[in-house]
This record gives C-alpha cells, structure tokens and sequence, in this order.
C-alpha cells in the first residue's frame, strides 16, 4: 500500500500546490476561507471514494476511470472516456513541465546559471522518460525521498507558525460560512479540487499491487485524507500567519502570489528553510510530472491491450514489465508539445502549465462524473454484487450531481481562470468533447471490427 500512496501523493505534488495553487486560490477565490473550502472538497472525494471503493473489487483493471466506464455504462462510454483520459493526464503532465522548467531556471539563474526554461523542460522529460521505462518500484522509491521532504519542510513552517499564533492569535475564521462564501467561491473550488489530481490513480496499479481489494482501497481513503487534513491545515496556518484581514490585502501586493509561502518562511522560520523550500518546490514539481507520466502510460498501454489503440502499445517490457511502449509515446509527445511552446515564444506558466492543467482538470471531473454515474449503472445491473445500496446508489448519485455542477463552473469560467480568453477559451475546453467523440467513433470501429474485444472492454486481465 505504501508505494501505491506515495505514487499517488506525489502526483497531488504537495508542496506545488501549497506554494502556487494555495495563494493564487486565496487571491482568485475566497481569501482566507480558502481552508474551509479544503475541508468541503476533501469531504466530497471522501464520498465520491465510497462508492468508487466499492466498484473497484469487480474492477480489477489498470485503465481506472475507463475501465469503470466501460463496465458501468458500456464499450462507447469506456472509448470516450479512454480517450478523455489520455488527454487529461497528458495535459497534466506537459503543463507541470512548463512551471518545472520556468521554476528550474529560476533556481539556477540564482546560482549563476543561466539557461531557458526548455532546456530544464527537456531534461526533465529525458529522466522522466528513463524512469518511467522501469519498473513501478524504481519511480516509487524516487518519489517517496521526494515527497517526505516536501511533508517535513512545510510542516517545519505549519509548527513555527502554529507555536507563535501566526500574526494575530490563532483563529477559526477561515472555517466560518461567510469566509468560505466570501468572493468567488466556485474558483476556490476549482483550485482546490486541481490539488487532488492524481489521487484516484490507486486503481491504475491494481494489477500491480499484491492484494487489490485490500491494498487499494485503504490506499484510496489514506490518500484523500492525508492530503486533504494537510492542505486544509497548512492553508489555514498560512492564512493566520498572514493575518486573516491582512491576507488578501498582502496577496494582492505581490507581483508573483507563488512567493508568499516562501515569505512567511522567511517571517517565521528563517531563510534556509526558505531555501530549502526553493529546491524542494522544484523537486515537487518533478515527483508530480513523474507520477503523471507513469498514469498516462498505462492509459495508453491498456488502450492498446484492449485494442482500442493499435496493440503494438499495449505490451509490457520483458524485464522491468512497465507499459515501455506507452511511455516512450508519452516522453515523444511531452518533447513536441514543448518545443511547439518554446518555438512559438509562449510563456511557460502563463501558457503552457495554465491552460493545460485547466483542459487536466475539467478532464479528470468529468471522468469522476462518469465513474459516479458507471458506479450506480453497475450496481443496479448487477444486484448480486450489491454491497449497500448507500454506498453503490444513493453516494455514486449525490457526487455525480456535485461533479456535474463544478463541471459546469469550470466551463462558464474557463477563460478566467486560465488566462486565455477569446478563441481559446472555448478552444480549450472543448479538447475534452473533442476526445470523447474520437474515443466513442475508435470504440465504434472496434465494435464494428471486433465484437469480442469490444464487449470485453474494461474486465480484468485473465489468467
């Protein structure tokens, strides 16, 4: 359970979110109540795991939200949600590499070193590639030095700030109604719900782990609340280090809203802290895109197994048995997307890691949207697997109803929160429709072509 965890928290990429999506969430959504907005999106995951959980013991499958798809609600619902995936993971993955390349050449531009931004993206993607060619185990026992010591230096803060009252005497304010109501709470969501990316991932590795219907299910519900409790905590202490009153007030001053982590370590836990934090926000942001790369390749891999895609893809390495062939089309694709955006002269953040990781975001709900759905359709298909009718009915439903709504919150306020207005806007977003249609006309042909590799679409791997 412990390697499936830290793949998973790594790709929350912890210490990312807390220093760039906690201020920036604060600064566009609702400044201090950004805590308590933590705590209710957390609670959903937690219900939307439920129901998630259970229809992962009849799963068994390392496609995830496709697989469910594909078993809930049939063969062209799992292609375009195949597809959506691949998509949403891909976009995850290149856009983090943008801010890892920009935040890489700020490091070593303080050390005298100064290249683009590229040229740290393109190393990034070449270890990457490395690593994700080998065997899970490789890639997990890399991300848990990474992930322990982006835990241990922002908890270090979390105490200093904790043991002095932070500016004001320490207060539940942020947890109240009217904070978390305060400004624009449907973006304070968004933002909060793209810190939890990754963590439904628990299921991709259910073919690797030794005893799924235990190991994933504690994984899943360990990995929401490790992450949730401590994004809601650390964000909380940040807003009383601040100052409640003095929070957005101090956000709104800052020419970049990502350094105000690093200022309040200055304030109260001093500058090598800060300076530790700086290395470690890199390597968070690698662990992230590490863990992105591993996700996609083996939604790609089972896309091809299950001939979806061509079947060349979905084979595994003689020797390390990683999906090879899946991650090196993703490094290939990564490297393109990349150069494309350094050729053109597009800002790293702005750009690339802005407007993919929102096309990632709005991706990754609707496929929860459907798992929820898939969850209900199963269950009522087959009452013998029935568990309990508030865990695989009435849960599945109440979270499909939420996702729907944010859903329609992201598309109506796509151009703002990514920066990129106009054609755009609604370019972006629709990239997720634009994939489901091609992964509904590929499940098609393979219905079409192959009636038994269609309707076998999602079950587990034989023996």
């Amino acid at each position: 359970m412990g390697a499936i965890t830290f793949m998973v928290i790594s790709a929350a990429a912890p210490l990312t979110a807390v220093a760039g999506g906690t201020p920036l969430g604060m600064l566009m959504g609702n400044g201090a109540g950004f805590a308590g907005t933590y705590l209710i999106v957390t609670l959903l995951l937690l219900l939307f795991a439920v129901g998630y959980v259970a229809m992962s013991r009849h799963v068994g499958n390392a496609g995830a939200f496709y697989a469910y798809a594909a078993r809930g609600l049939g063969g062209l619902a799992g292609g375009a949600t195949a597809l959506i995936a691949i998509l949403s993971y891909n976009a995850m993955q290149i856009g983090v590499m943008g801010l890892l390349g920009a935040a890489t050449a700020g490091l070593f531009a303080g050390w005298g070193i100064n290249l683009p931004w590229w040229v740290w993206s393109f190393v990034a993607i070449a270890i990457v590639a490395v690593l994700g060619y080998r065997q899970v185990d490789l890639s997990a026992k890399i991300l848990t030095v990474l992930v322990l010591a982006e835990y241990v230096v922002v908890l270090i803060l979390d105490l200093a700030i904790l043991k002095t009252g932070g500016d004001s005497g320490l207060s539940a304010a942020p947890f109240s109604w009217s904070q978390i109501t305060s400004g624009a709470p449907a973006i304070a969501i968004l933002f909060c719900f793209a810190a939890f990316i990754g963590f439904e991932a628990t299921t991709i590795y259910a073919e690797e782990a030794r005893d799924p219907k235990v190991t994933i299910p504690r994984a899943t519900y360990f990995s929401v609340i490790l992450i949730g409790v401590f994004y809601m905590v650390t964000a909380w202490l940040m807003a009383v280090g601040a100052g409640v009153d003095k929070l957005l007030p101090e956000l709104q001053g800052l020419q970049d809203p990502t350094t105000f982590l690093f200022g309040l370590s200055d304030r109260y836990a001093g500058t090598m802290l800060s300076h530790a934090m700086s290395i470690l926000f890199v390597s968070s942001l690698f662990a992230g895109v590490l863990a992105f790369h591993n996700a996609v390749a083996r939604y790609i891999y089972v896309s091809g197994r299950e001939k979806l895609l061509p079947q060349t893809i979905g084979v595994t390495h003689i020797v390390h048995q990683s999906p090879h062939v899946a991650s090196v089309i993703q490094s290939v694709l990564a490297a393109v997307v990349v150069g494309l955006f350094a050729v053109l002269g597009l800002d790293p953040v702005l750009a690339l890691f802005s407007w993919l990781t929102n096309v990632a975001t709005l991706g990754v709900i609707v496929m929860m949207a459907v798992a929820s759905l898939a969850v209900v359709i199963f269950f009522r298909a087959n009452p013998s697997s029935q568990e309990n009718v508030v865990k695989t009915t009435i849960l599945p439903g109440l979270t499909f109803i939420a996702f729907v709504i944010i859903i329609y919150l992201i598309v109506i306020n796509f151009g703002s929160l990514s920066g990129a207005g106009g054609f755009l806007g609604v370019f972006l977003p629709a990239l997720v429709l634009i994939a489901a249609v091609v992964g509904l006309v590929l499940a098609s042909a393979l219905k079409s072509r192959d009636p038994v590799a269609f309707a076998e679409l999602g079950q587990p791997l034989k023996d």
